[in-house]
């Protein structure tokens, strides 16, 4: 199977689902490799991450979108997104992205473990009682998708009452970050963007007329203070950003880490135990099963990487799930092995445009994922999980759960003690 036909199978429903096989059928071409006349596509850990760094590889910019996208403005998602910092290159980015950035300190995120550990305790209570009967849950619905939209939305000031309506919108919207897209997927995510756009606008008046002590109105005053700072249409793109990353690749890497760890009692035990060993399990599941599994550049300049010579105004998909199994960077990649050292997995992407909220979704899943280990030691699966067939954001359309009152007893293999590095 030469290149193109891989390219094609792993946008493939099929493909989408299940991507790892693929990833390794183009892995086989080299870490970059040519599949049209102006695309090329990257599985090498150390050539993604060449690339997202240097400054020749931006993000698609408008005169680009006329070119590829005719009629682009016209779509309510492709114009939403496109003026917000996931879809500007600098200065304009780099602009839009300080005015957020003080919110996603190191110092202000370690601040909110109480906070996360509260929400993610009250979560775990609601979940034992509606367990009760011994029926199934959806685990994304009861604490995957709720644990991040609550910390997200306290950040931007939207009110609890507000935030169940997110999810179907933030689901519709985020089709438009798919490398492929129907005109009926289209008309969807337009959808999507339409209902945030207008719930923003109305959040936004509000805060004009109440300012409060969040992300929403310290992005309103910035706007009235100097247009040229944020502009009107980059008020709303953004605000509609940071709602939907805030919780959408969380929610995934929730999802996604539960049944990796279910599917490995031993490491789920030690994790049970040793709640200190929970940062190098996370680092480890975003490895192994990256809630983002893809991104775009287009090179503004001929250049050469891995040995292959990238031509100016190429087109770039760079496969992050892959490159988080590259053989070269991990031995044994398909490997879940959470003592791993010094993974730094690709998930949250890396360069200029490295995730504003990684910091706070490591913390969510730091936090989560032990306290449901040892609060919930018969938390099982109850039935197939169902992923979505989407390949940008990896994640489940359904995650059924029960949770055994009396659970199996540790796994043999657990190590009592273990340290990190500890195979």
């Amino acid at each position: 199977m030469d290149a193109a036909e891989a390219l094609g199978l792993l946008m493939s429903p099929r493909g989408r689902v299940d991507p790892y096989p693929t990833y390794e059928r183009l892995r086989a071409h080299g870490p970059v490799v040519r599949a049209g006349p102006a695309l090329f596509v990257v599985t090498g850990y150390a050539e993604a991450d060449e690339m997202l760094r240097d400054p020749r590889f931006g993000v698609l910019d408008d005169a680009l979108r006329d070119q590829f996208l005719p009629g682009w403005r016209d779509s309510p998602a492709i114009a939403s997104i496109s003026r917000s910092m996931l879809r500007t290159n600098p200065p304009d980015h780099s602009r839009m992205r300080r005015l957020a950035a003080g919110t996603f300190t190191p110092r202000r995120i370690a601040a909110m473990r109480d906070v996360v550990t509260a929400q993610a305790d009250e979560l775990v209570d609601a979940m034992a009682a509606r367990a009760a009967d011994g029926g199934p849950l959806d685990f994304l619905t009861e604490f995957a998708y709720p644990l991040p939209v609550g910390v997200i939305c306290a950040l931007l000031g939207v009110p609890a009452t507000d935030r169940p309506l997110f999810r179907r919108w933030a689901a519709d919207l985020t089709g438009i970050l798919e490398p492929e897209i129907t005109p009926d997927e289209l008309a969807v995510a337009d959808r999507g963007a339409t209902e945030l756009r207008d719930y923003f606008a109305e959040l936004v008046a509000a805060r004009r007329r109440a300012p409060a002590d969040d992300l929403t109105t310290a992005l309103v005053q910035a706007h009235d203070a100097d247009g040229a700072r944020l502009s009107g249409d980059e008020l709303l793109a953004n605000l509609v950003v940071l709602l939907v990353a805030g919780f959408e690749t969380t929610t995934n890497l929730l999802g996604n880490g539960l049944v990796v760890l279910l599917g490995h009692p031993r490491e789920a035990d030690a994790l049970r135990g040793h709640p200190e060993f929970a940062a190098g399990h996370v680092e480890e599941l975003l490895r192994y099963d990256s809630p983002v599994q893809l991104t775009t550049r287009v090179s503004a300049a001929p250049v050469t990487v891995g040995g292959v010579e990238v031509p100016a105004g190429a087109w770039v998909l760079l496969l992050l799930g892959a490159a988080n199994r590259d053989p070269r960077r991990y031995p044994e990649p398909a490997r879940f092995d959470p003592w791993r050292p010094q993974s730094h997995p690709l998930s949250f992407g890396a360069g200029p445009h490295y995730c504003l909220g990684a910091g706070l979704a490591r913390l969510e899943a730091q936090v989560a994922f032990p306290l449901l280990l040892r609060r919930l030691p018969g938390l099982a699966l109850a039935g197939r999980p169902r992923h979505r067939a989407r390949l940008t954001l990896r994640g489940y359309e359904a995650l059924p759960v029960i949770i055994d009152t009396e659970p199996a007893p540790p796994h043999p293999g657990t190590p009592a003690g273990a340290a990190p590095g500890t195979p």
